[in-house]
């Protein structure tokens, strides 16, 4: 029979050998993976404009526009007089420039070819350009570990996964939108570089950790990770002189490289967090002298000698390791770091670290909604893996559990999770489908009354295939329709601007914020101080370019407690905190008119916390700002210190004449959904300068003290 098909091969196909043509297949795969993980990352760009999301990026955005247009050496030894008045801020000093310059060299060499270009739109569009590199690099690593078809699996898996594309849309500048492709950059190295036990490839590794180091703080990750795994490899016996080798070469280089950014310094031969890496570089030392003396002396001279070296080389490193530590040579572990071992840390110790959203504990329902069909194919690559150990599956097993753990500990290391689970689930994924479409016959003849037409130790095997392959279908396709709705609706907001829907379907657009940052640039004088809470610090010395007193930085815990008991004291006793911190102007973020609830008010009793945390603050106590019932209430239940406060005041001043809603009494907050219990009142020692046209922002003017000479 003739077939009916009249398709036929473009010629330069026909004329391609078989490898060719898979070459090209898989050349198109990557390619469409790449324009994918770009494209899906647009969302906020269309619905909104080329805009900069949330806080911290805006401080990424602010240095990098003054690196581009000073040049490195005065952005190096940049004192930002702006911040953390009246301390100020050496910028050069004390963070990871990575991210600046990276948008910098790519803004120079744009204009080097005359594509110009504003700074901002590369600060926008810089992470989705990264997570298309990213697409390649995790290819290339889970070919490494497995073949060709789980590194295209993975590729097109990791390119629109909610969990990374949560720090990585257009306009998030963050260092997570670069890190994750340095880190994964250096995961694949590392592989290379233990397999071949190349030094080039060990060398390269160190770059890219270099790169890693100056990009985020994450590196610490990534800097215990490739120890242990070379430990795990000395316990299983599988360390040979090609570890040793590659070990050596990426501990040493990459060490005196990551010394190089100022605000890493000493701290990989001096902080605990750093002592894995060098105390695993010193069993590989120790390991590879034991073994040279092993094959110049006899198995008894051997034997003596080895136990006498052990004791006397452990008690040699406990004496020197507790001196250094009890001399401060050896730094503690820092409070994040104390925190991911134990969760409960930073909420009994440290409130504000605890007071930040990212830090908290992840829910369960976090991982399906970042992760969706990665967590049952998770496990599933990780079978496979621990089925065939090899140096590198050995690697790829500790990354998921290590990242596992640590993602439940902490919110905000889900993007660490993101690119493991699409590795192994691109392997899982591979290994099912290559099994069971071996076993799929679609053209099988019916062949009744002939035995042996059928396995009968498996009588039913091209059904089984038929029904696998069909839910592998339906698990990638809901996978992809999940990760665009997440992308779409809950990863593609600007926290700058915010919008709603009325009654009748329609958007509202609420542009508060950079309306009344605009306010304080163009009616308040330049050297204005403004007070508010941390949160916003970075966006008005970005915007407003104003002073402020704290930002997000949170250095400094005793000033940002000074700002919490201002917040949380009575008007009189604010007022003096104010003067002594030269206090012209107060902002604060109201939401109870617009229902958006990541307001002050609900940031409150963090304020309360991080007030009382030090000596000056030990009269603030967060049970007085609760009813004698231990609820926390605005109305007229609420605490008499909650109703009087200056937070309290601020958000809520003439509010009690405001209807918010048909059928409820004026001064009625749509976030607590209460009515207010104070509301005949004036301020005494403030006056409104501003309030934004859905009170999101209120601005308000510090009184000058009275003139006694009158």
């Amino acid at each position: 029979m003739k077939s009916t098909s009249n398709y036929k091969m473009p010629a330069f196909m026909s004329r391609m050998s078989f490898e060719k043509q898979e070459t090209l297949l898989k050349l198109f795969i990557l390619v469409f993976c790449m324009v994918l993980s770009f494209a899906t990352r647009l969302f906020s760009v269309l619905r909104f404009e080329s805009v900069i999301h949330e806080f911290d990026p805006y401080f990424n955005y602010r240095t990098t526009r003054f690196l581009a247009e000073e040049g490195f050496y005065s952005f190096h030894n940049w004192f930002d007089d702006r911040a953390w008045y009246p301390l100020g801020r050496i910028i050069g000093g004390t963070i990871y420039p990575g991210l600046m310059v990276t948008s910098a060299v790519i803004y120079r060499v744009l204009n080097l070819f005359n594509l110009t270009i504003d700074v901002r739109n590369v600060c926008v569009f810089l992470a989705p350009l990264f997570s298309s590199l990213t697409t390649i690099v995790t290819y290339h690593l889970t070919k490494e570990l497995k073949d060709t078809g789980a590194g295209l699996v993975a590729a097109a898996m990791i390119s629109i996964v909610p969990g990374y594309i949560s720090r990585s849309v257009a306009g998030s500048y963050d260092n997570e939108g670069i890190a994750i492709f340095c880190m994964l950059l250096t995961y694949t190295l590392w592989i290379k570089s233990v397999k071949t036990g190349s030094v080039f490839w060990a060398a390269l590794c160190a770059l890219a950790y270099f790169y890693m180091v100056s990009s985020w703080g994450g590196y610490v990750f990534l800097i215990n990770l490739i120890p242990m795994h070379v430990l795990a490899l000395m316990v299983t016996g599988r360390f040979s002189h090609r570890i040793y080798v590659v070990y050596t070469t990426v501990y040493c280089l990459g060490t005196i490289l990551s010394m190089q950014i100022s605000f890493v310094g000493f701290q990989p031969v001096q902080s605990s967090e750093h002592m894995a890496a060098l105390g695993v570089f010193g069993l590989c030392q120790i390991y590879a002298f034991v073994e040279y003396v092993k094959s110049r002396l006899s198995q008894q001279y051997f034997d003596v000698l080895s136990r006498a070296a052990l004791l006397l080389i452990g008690a040699v490193v406990t004496i020197v390791g507790a001196v250094l530590s009890a001399t401060g040579k050896i730094a503690p572990w820092t409070g994040r770091f104390y925190s991911l071992l134990d969760p409960s840390y930073a909420k009994n110790n440290i409130p504000i670290i605890a007071s930040v959203s990212e830090h908290q504990p992840t829910t369960w329902s976090s991982f399906y909604f970042d992760l969706q069909m990665h967590v049952f194919m998770f496990p599933v690559g990780m079978y496979y893996c621990f089925s065939k150990l090899t140096d590198a599956n050995i690697f790829i097993i500790l990354y998921g559990v290590t990242s596992l753990y640590f993602s439940g500990v902490m919110v905000r290391l889900m993007l660490v999770l993101a690119p493991v689970m699409c590795i192994l689930s691109g392997i899982g994924i591979s290994s099912v489908l290559n099994t069971y479409m071996r076993n799929l016959d679609i053209n099988r003849p019916e062949k009744k009354g002939k035995k042996g037409d059928s396995d009968s130790s498996y009588p039913i095997r091209n059904e089984i295939a038929t029904a696998l392959v069909m839910l592998m279908t339906f698990f990638l396709i809901t996978y992809t329709f999940h990760c665009t709705w997440v992308t779409s609706e809950a990863y593609s907001s600007p926290s700058i601007v915010l919008s709603a829907r009325s009654g009748d379907g329609g958007r509202i657009i609420f542009d508060d914020f950079r309306e009344a940052y605009y306010w304080l640039r163009h009616n308040t004088d330049e050297d204005a101080k403004v007070m508010s809470w941390w949160d916003y610090g970075y966006q008005i010395t970005a915007m407003a370019n104003r002073t402020i007193l704290v930002d997000n930085n949170t250095w400094n815990n005793t000033h940002i407690s000074r700002v919490g008991q201002a917040m949380a004291s009575t008007e009189d006793k604010a007022y003096e905190i104010m003067r002594e911190l030269d206090v012209n102007y107060v902002l604060v973020i109201f939401g109870g008119l617009t229902g958006y609830s990541s307001d002050d008010i609900n940031k409150f009793l963090w304020m309360v916390r991080i007030g009382g945390s030090t000596h000056e603050g030990r009269h603030i106590k967060e049970t007085d700002y609760y009813t004698p019932q231990g609820e926390f209430r605005i109305d007229r239940d609420g605490s008499p210190t909650l109703l009087n406060c200056l937070m309290y005041k601020m958000c809520y001043y003439r509010f009690g004449k405001v209807y918010t809603e048909a059928g409820k009494p004026t001064g009625y907050d749509r976030v607590r959904n209460a009515e207010i219990g104070n509301k005949d009142f004036e301020l005494d020692v403030l006056d409104e300068a501003y309030t934004t046209e859905h009170w999101l922002v209120r601005i308000y003017k510090v009184k000058d003290l009275d003139n006694r000479g009158l």
